[in-house]
C-alpha cells in the first residue's frame, strides 16, 4: 500500500503507479462490489459474502502475477509509449502469437458486456427509479462523458481516475460506515449468519430465502471475480504503462487493487446489506439490484 503512493518518477513509464492503480480500481469499484454483492446475497444468501471475500483474498495472488507479467513483457513504441498486457506476455513469453490475437479479439467483445453494458444498465436503472430520468437520457450522457475521457488515451483516463476514484471510494465507504454505526447492535448477528450460512444450508425466514451452500459458494465466487477482475487481463494493460523500476514493484501495487476492491469494499458492502436485512423491519433480501439502493 505504501508503494502505491510512492512516486517512482525516475523509472520508465507513462503514468504513475498510483494512477495505474486508480485506473484499475475505476473499472472494479462500482457495479461488481456494490450491485454485485446485493445480487449474490439475493441469489445465494448471506453466505455468499464470505465466499466473495475469500475470492478477493486469493485474487490478490492472481493480480500480482498479472501485474508482474505486464511490466516484464511490455514494449516501448517509437514515440516512447509503453504497451503491455496479456497479449504481449502470450506473444513474447509463451511465443504463442495466435493466443495473443485471440485474447485481443475476445477483449474487444468482453468490453461491451462486462465493461459497459452491465455498468450502464445498473446506473440508468437506479437513476430512473430514484429520479425518474429516462434510461435513454442516462445512456446518452454516459456515452458523452466516457468519450470525453477515453479520447485522450491511457494518460487522460489515468488522470481522471486518479481524482475520481479516491473521492468515490472514500464517500462510498463513509456512507457504509454510517449505516454500520446505525446497525451496530446487529453486526455480531450478521457476521454469525454470514459465516454459518457459508458452510450450512440456510432455512427460509429471517429476511432471507432458503439458500444452499452451493448457491452461496457459486454466486459469492462469481460476483467476487466479477468485482475484482483478477485473471481477466484488463488491469495488466494499464499496469504496463506504470512508471516503475521493475516488475515486482508494480505487481505489488496491482495486487493491492484486489485488496481494496473485494476484501475491503465488498466486505463492507456485504456487512451493510446483511445487517440491514437482519435489523427489525429491515429491507427485503429478494430485491436484488434494488437491495443496495434500499
Amino acid at each position: 500500500i505504501k508503494l502505491s503512493f510512492t512516486k517512482d518518477s525516475s523509472s520508465k513509464g507513462d503514468v504513475s503507479q498510483f494512477a495505474a492503480l486508480a485506473t484499475s480500481l475505476a473499472a472494479t469499484i462500482g457495479t461488481g462490489n456494490i450491485i454485485g454483492v446485493a445480487t449474490a446475497i439475493s441469489l445465494g444468501g448471506p453466505g455468499a459474502v464470505f465466499w466473495c471475500w475469500l475470492t478477493g483474498v486469493f485474487g490478490i495472488a492472481t493480480k500480482y502475477a498479472e501485474g508482474f507479467l505486464a511490466v516484464k513483457y511490455r514494449i516501448k513504441t517509437e514515440d516512447g509509449t509503453m504497451l503491455g498486457g496479456p497479449m504481449f506476455a502470450l506473444e513474447r513469453g509463451l511465443k504463442a502469437k495466435w493466443l495473443a490475437v485471440l485474447f485481443c479479439i475476445f477483449t474487444v467483445f468482453a468490453s461491451f458486456g462486462i465493461g459497459n453494458m452491465v455498468q450502464a444498465n445498473s446506473l440508468s436503472m437506479l437513476v430512473e427509479r430514484t429520479f425518474n430520468i429516462n434510461p435513454n437520457v442516462s445512456g446518452l450522457v454516459l456515452s458523452i462523458l466516457v468519450a470525453l475521457v477515453i479520447i485522450f488515451g491511457v494518460k487522460g483516463i489515468a488522470k481522471v481516475c486518479s481524482f475520481l476514484v479516491p473521492f468515490m471510494a472514500v464517500f462510498y465507504v463513509a456512507g457504509c460506515f454510517i449505516i454500520l454505526g446505525i446497525n451496530f447492535e446487529y453486526l455480531g448477528e450478521s457476521l454469525r449468519i454470514i459465516i454459518h450460512s457459508a458452510f450450512n444450508p440456510l432455512a427460509a425466514g429471517g429476511g432471507f430465502v432458503g439458500a444452499t451452500v452451493i448457491a452461496a459458494c457459486r454466486f459469492g465466487i462469481s460476483r467476487g471475480l466479477f468485482s475484482n477482475e483478477s485473471g481477466l487481463g484488463s488491469a495488466p494493460i494499464v499496469a504496463a504503462a506504470a512508471q516503475t523500476r521493475n516488475p515486482v514493484r508494480q505487481a505489488l501495487v496491482s495486487s493491492t487493487g484486489t485488496f481494496w476492491d473485494t476484501v475491503v469494499v465488498c466486505g463492507i458492502t456485504g456487512l451493510v446489506l446483511v445487517s440491514s436485512i437482519v435489523a427489525p423491519n429491515g429491507i427485503d433480501a429478494s430485491e436484488g439490484a434494488g437491495l443496495t439502493e434500499a
